[in-house]
This record gives structure tokens, C-alpha cells and sequence, in this order.
């Protein structure tokens, strides 16, 4: 859900399909989401239709993506170097300590929410939806995104894989701010409500704290100081490969160029043997004149 699945290697290598990585990349956990990345899409799809969302939050994937795009092409092309797929898509390497924290952060940031959504719709608490429906659908947008620019490869580069969970993850923390807001302004229900509606009620609270706590902490602890600089890390030492493995070509293809064509000492050497052979030639001739003039 904060953008992990972007920086993992694949799960397994086509030339050793038996060894498996233990990689993530955190918050997004794309490889267990892919099962239901079509129930995403219908979520966005009844998400943006419902009214839930606002307006803002609509229009932020649709900046997001285009922003995406003009960085890819404008200040962190793509590099393409001959090397395995994998040398590319992983930017962080994660522990199984690390893969249990995208577990929960997958749990408390997508799964928990889901079902307090349809909870409020089956409940009829239209304030625990609208609450808690805004960061539903950004993060289903950003699974998306995860998954596209995932696929793609190479074709983006690492500082732009990397600002997708980033920038995600940026604007949901204020909205789990409205949301949190929202759910611990709400009144208790008096005193004398029902157990089933006092649990619901701090089932709701929890869980906005919880994303709260857990994305802010993705942000500031992980996101910004370590994913981000690794991605630039890994981009520039591409880069100074790249500039390097150019520099060799062409010395390798002047060199080739120069043995092509015969050294200056060779040449002179076979001026100088030619300038010798004709001085043979010569004193033989004289020779053979003197001697018929003896005769």
C-alpha cells in the first residue's frame, strides 16, 4: 500500500525458477493484489460515480499520472542498459521482518477499510462511508498505477517508481487527516447506546488512527529517507555505467579504426626497404656496364 511492490524484483528468476527473493517494496504488495485488481477497478469505477469522492481527490491520479509521464520523459529518462530485468525493477531489498510490515500495513490500509465501507453501507452510517471512502479510492488508484508502471519495466525509471507511492502516499495522509477528523469529532451516540454501535463507532476511530499512524510513519521513516534516495542512487550509478559503457565503445571502435590502417613505422620501413632494393638494382646494372666496356 506505500508503494513496495514497485521496488521488488520479481518473485522468481527464468533461468532459476526455484530461488525466490525475499523482496518487497513497501505499500504495495502488488504480487497478493493482483488476484483482485479487477474488483479495484469496479471499487474506482463505483467509487467515482457514488458522489463519495471529492472532486480533488478525483482529479489527483488523473494530475498524477500526467506529472508521471512529463518526468519520465523530460528529467529522469529511462536508461537502457544490457542486463537482466531484474537489475532494473529492484530498487529495495526488504527482510521477512520488512515483508510482515507490508502484510500489515496491507491489512490496515486496504483490507480493514473495505470492510468498514461496507459495513457503513450495510449499516446505513452514511458519515463512516463518506469518511473513509476517499482513501478507498486513492489507494486503489494507486495499486493500479503500481501494477502499470510494474509491468512496464524498464520503460520508467527508478526516481519515477519511486514517486508513485510517494506522491500517493503524500496526499492520503491528509485525507486519513479528514477522515480521523471526522469519525473522532462524531458524538458518542449517548450514553446509552447499544454495545454493537459503541464498537462500531471505535472500530471506526481505531482504524482512521491506525492508517494514521502507520502511513505517516511509511512517509517520514521509510518513503523519504531511504526508498527515495535509493531510487536516485541506483538511477545515477546507471547512468555513469551507461556513460562508461559508451566511452568503451567508441575507444574500441578508433582502436579497430587504427589497426585498420598501417602504422607510420611500417611505412617508413618499407620506404626504406624499397630505397634500398633500388640501389641494388642499380650498382648491378653499373657493373654489368663496366664490364662490357672492359671487354
Amino acid at each position: 500500500m506505500s508503494g513496495i511492490s514497485l521496488a521488488v524484483a520479481p518473485r522468481s528468476d527464468p533461468d532459476h525458477g526455484s530461488e525466490r527473493e525475499p523482496t518487497a517494496m513497501l505499500g504495495g504488495v502488488m504480487g497478493s493484489l493482483r488476484v483482485i485488481e479487477l474488483q479495484l477497478v469496479a471499487f474506482i469505477l463505483v467509487f467515482s460515480a457514488s458522489g463519495l469522492v471529492p472532486l480533488t481527490d478525483l482529479a489527483f491520479p488523473v494530475a498524477t499520472t500526467l506529472y508521471l509521464l512529463a518526468v519520465s520523459r523530460l528529467a529522469f529518462p529511462p536508461l537502457h542498459l544490457h542486463s537482466p530485468p531484474t537489475h532494473h525493477q529492484e530498487i529495495f531489498r526488504g527482510s521477512r521482518l520488512f515483508q510482515a510490515y507490508v502484510v500489515v500495513g496491507t491489512t490496515v490500509g486496504l483490507f480493514l477499510p473495505l470492510a468498514h465501507v461496507l459495513g457503513g453501507f450495510a449499516r446505513g452510517d452514511d458519515a463512516a462511508v463518506r469518511a473513509a471512502t476517499p482513501h478507498l479510492f486513492l489507494l486503489s488508484c494507486q495499486i493500479l498505477t503500481e501494477n502499470v508502471v510494474a509491468s512496464l519495466g524498464a520503460a520508467f525509471s527508478p526516481p519515477v517508481r519511486a514517486l508513485v507511492p510517494l506522491l500517493y502516499t503524500v496526499r492520503r495522509v491528509f485525507v486519513i487527516l479528514d477522515w480521523a477528523y471526522a469519525v473522532w469529532a462524531a458524538g458518542d451516540g449517548g450514553a446509552l447506546a447499544p454495545p454493537a454501535a459503541a464498537a462500531w463507532l471505535w472500530f471506526g476511530r481505531g482504524l482512521a488512527a491506525a492508517n494514521l499512524v502507520y502511513f505517516s510513519a511509511n512517509l517520514f521513516g521509510f518513503l523519504i529517507p531511504r526508498f527515495l534516495p535509493r531510487a536516485f542512487e541506483k538511477y545515477f550509478r546507471m547512468r555513469d555505467e551507461l556513460c562508461a559503457k559508451t566511452a568503451e565503445d567508441k575507444q574500441t571502435r578508433s582502436g579497430g579504426h587504427q589497426l585498420s590502417s598501417p602504422p607510420p613505422v611500417a611505412v617508413e620501413q618499407q620506404q626504406h626497404d624499397g630505397d634500398g632494393d633500388g640501389a641494388v638494382v642499380a650498382g648491378a646494372a653499373a657493373k654489368s656496364v663496366e664490364s662490357k666496356k672492359a671487354d
